[in-house]
């Protein structure tokens, strides 16, 4: 792995999951890994209800911009972690390959989004603490 740990997270519209689990995933890993996200369909803004989820906890996802995946993002990334929506990434040896199972938040509400946040909250701390240790 590179001096700095990079890790990308995938999903559809990079608009939920995946820009949660990246902005926790800054927050905690303070400067101490590479964080991206992107999407093979990005939509054009992120979803609300995962911008107020976060926002719940002081993170601000509101200027995030949903990115097309390409085969460079997860060239660069030690860790790739797909969001549990069946997207498929160009495969590259040497790299770590993750798939969190997570509801899409989706046309979903605050309530529903939450138990979300909480189970990708989970699993990026459990991430930080693998790359950091």
């Amino acid at each position: 792995m590179s001096k700095t740990p990079e890790v990308l997270f995938v999903c559809v519209h990079n608009a939920g999951r995946s820009q949660m689990a990246a902005a926790l995933l800054q927050h905690y890993g303070m400067g101490r890994i590479s964080v991206r996200s992107a999407g093979s369909e990005p939509a054009e803004k992120v979803n609300p209800a995962a911008a107020a989820a976060v926002a719940e906890w002081g993170l601000d996802i509101t200027a995030e911009v949903p990115s097309k995946l390409t085969t460079e993002d997860v060239e660069a990334s030690d860790v790739v972690i797909t969001m549990g929506c069946g997207d498929t990434c160009p495969v590259f040896p040497g790299k770590r390959y993750l798939d969190w199972q997570l509801d899409d938040p989706a046309g979903q509400g605050i309530e529903s989004v939450r138990p979300i946040r909480d189970d990708i909250d989970r699993r990026v701390r459990g991430l930080v603490a693998e790359l950091l240790d």
